[in-house]
């Protein structure tokens, strides 16, 4: 039913694209992305932070057990147009808030306009051009995550 109902806000094909352009970043990083669409908050959760629900994904989904702590989750809840951005240790030890500020307002600017692709592809390319500087495919890199999108 969660799908049927982000239809609203990103098609099928647009899924794909993003998809696909996470696993050309992966192509030349040794860092790990996903992204993770909600449509809201569970009745459980009215009282957690965006944030608590965005490092509990983080978690569900394994990315803090990456070899090199390169995991970087993108989650975001459509009804309530919030969005959080949670990196592993060893990207944020050498990555600015400064950056990560300037990522989402890439994510924010175009969400507003309702051109939710073109906001993710846009973050995408920063948090790429930014692991590909800090955190190069190594020879002995695996995916170690699946590129799918996760939407709950």
């Amino acid at each position: 039913m969660a799908k049927n109902l982000l239809k609203k806000y990103i098609a099928d094909s647009e899924l794909t694209d993003i998809q696909n352009h996470i696993a050309g970043i992966e192509q030349i990083t040794s860092g790990e992305i996903r992204i993770c669409f909600r449509m809201k908050r569970g009745w459980t959760e009215k009282k957690k932070s965006p944030r608590e629900l965005a490092v509990k994904e983080f978690h569900k989904l394994g990315m803090h057990n990456t070899k090199d702590l390169t995991g970087v989750l993108v989650f975001i809840l459509f009804e309530e147009r919030i969005f959080e951005i949670v990196a592993d240790k060893g990207i944020n030890d050498r990555i600015s808030p400064d950056k990560w500020e300037v990522i989402k307002s890439h994510i924010s600017g175009e969400f507003k306009k309702g051109a939710y692709k073109d906001g993710l592809i846009k973050a995408l390319d920063e948090i790429g051009g930014v692991l590909k500087k800090e955190f190069p495919r190594g020879d002995d890199d695996t995916n170690e995550l699946s590129n799918d999108i996760v939407i709950e």
